[in-house]
């Protein structure tokens, strides 16, 4: 650590690191706040403007079949800037993420609808998605490791779930955002562009997000690699050679929370407006309560996930997704607005016990030349195969069998895969980030 401290580059590391979990929270919740604004257009407006059907729920599925298209561009962005931070640095590769993200949203808000330009419409809107989740694909491991490779080994679970509050935080705003707009001005208003507002509000929350990264300094573990002149020509590739075991672990764990986050806040309003026919804003309204929940639910998880170790709060969560699926559509049928906003609330605080634990299991398992590569890939691994399908398999599976139960058993399902993960997993809690890399190269596989 002393080479670290002596490079120039780095003179800046005396910042605190309540300083780089704040600025890393604030840059993850803007590119949350421009990804979960699409999805919640999607399921609101883009259905009618971009995706024109007879059927209600066909236009949905469309929409959200480019919702999907942002997930499965996800590891190209984990691929492409996960090597850029494993080569350049985690805080260059975040700065670059956030304005990818800020100008993608941004130029959403000016696309014209389908009746003015035709299938031009829905191809841009396409191409706009693909580089948020580039952008996206890139952001998280990013945001995680800036603040787990700055120290506090005793309390890394706690620091290092800080990020992983973008993701009700930004889902929050844009839900605050979108519900003040549709609720102060017509439907035909909102409609032809009061929701472009929320979008363009991106810019301003891209510049406060710039402004707080470009003041945090590079982690002091990346520092001393560059110094050792560490190899870094290829991380992806020594990743998934050397560390395939840990990325692939990595993503099964996640399936509960991924599956679970996307239906507990976004689905619901699909599911409540279209299937229910209640009115939009007891979707909202349940979602932004859920995520007020989730914002201080994190960090308490967090602080139980330093004290008693990783795996156990995972297990727990993992097991709650299996219960709590059948539990919410129970109480979402009622069509009882508190009754659904119950149901939310449950289902976020099952994401809060995850989310507490990934970003610091996630970073523990790779040495410091590919962690941001691994990192990377096994988070947005899972978004595609657990997140990304998600909304449009519980559509499916709705539009098949006439019910909620069976997206239940298909959610069910997914907390069973995070469950097998977990119990697989090693403990990593006492684990040394600066020694990953040796223990890494006599035994590749940390975990089972």
């Amino acid at each position: 650590m002393a080479t670290a401290s002596r490079n120039p580059s780095s003179r800046r590391t005396h910042t605190s690191l309540p300083v780089i979990a704040g600025s890393s929270l604030a840059g993850t919740a803007v590119e949350w706040y421009d990804f979960f604004l699409y999805g919640t257009a999607a399921a609101l407006v883009f259905n009618e403007l971009y995706f024109p059907a007879e059927d209600p729920l066909v236009g949905t599925l469309l929409a959200f079949a480019t919702y999907a298209v942002g997930f499965v561009a996800r590891p190209l962005g984990a691929a492409v800037l996960g090597h850029y931070g494993d080569v350049k640095g985690r805080r260059a590769t975040l700065i670059a993420s956030l304005l990818l993200m800020g100008i993608s949203t941004f130029l959403i808000a000016f696309l014209p609808p389908y009746e003015s330009i035709g299938v031009a419409a829905p191809i841009i809107l396409v191409v706009l998605r693909l580089v948020q989740g580039i952008a996206l694909g890139g952001e998280w491991g990013g945001a995680v490791l800036l603040v787990s490779e700055h120290g506090d080994s005793k309390r890394r679970a706690f620091w290092a779930a800080w990020p992983n509050l973008g993701p009700p935080l930004g889902n929050l705003l844009a839900a605050g955002v979108l519900s003040v707009l549709s609720g102060v001005m017509p439907e035909e208003a909102f409609l032809a562009w009061g929701w472009r507002i929320a979008f363009g509000l991106s810019a301003l929350l891209v510049v406060i997000g710039l402004v707080l990264r470009l003041y945090v300094a590079e982690t002091p573990l990346f520092e001393q690699m560059r110094s050792q002149n560490r190899p870094r020509t290829a991380p992806l590739g020594l990743a998934v050679r050397g560390h395939w075991r840990q990325i692939l672990l990595a993503a099964f764990s996640r399936f509960g929370e991924n599956a679970g986050f996307y239906l507990f806040s976004l689905f619901v309003i699909t599911y409540v407006t279209q299937i229910q026919g209640l009115g939009r804003a007891t979707g909202l309204n349940a979602v932004m309560i859920g995520m007020v929940v989730a914002l201080p639910a994190i960090p308490a998880f967090a602080v139980l996930a330093d004290r008693i170790g990783r795996r156990p709060v995972y297990i727990g969560a993992s097991i709650a997704t299996v219960g709590w699926a059948f539990a919410f559509f129970a109480l979402l049928d009622t069509g009882n607005p508190v009754a659904i906003a119950a149901a939310v609330v449950g289902g976020m605080l099952i994401f809060s016990a995850y989310s507490a634990v990934i970003g610091a299991f996630f970073s523990e398992l790779f040495p410091t030349e590919v962690r941001y590569s691994g990192v990377s890939l096994a988070y947005n691994l899972a978004s595609v195969l657990a997140g990304s399908l998600a909304p449009i398999i519980a559509i499916a599976l709705y539009s098949a069998f006439g019910s909620g139960y069976a997206i239940s058993a298909y959610l069910a399902a997914m907390g069973a895969v995070s469950l097998g993960a977990a119990l697989l997993a090693t403990e990593t809690r006492s684990v040394d980030l600066a020694e990953v890399g040796a223990e890494s190269s006599a035994a590749p596989a940390r975990a089972r």
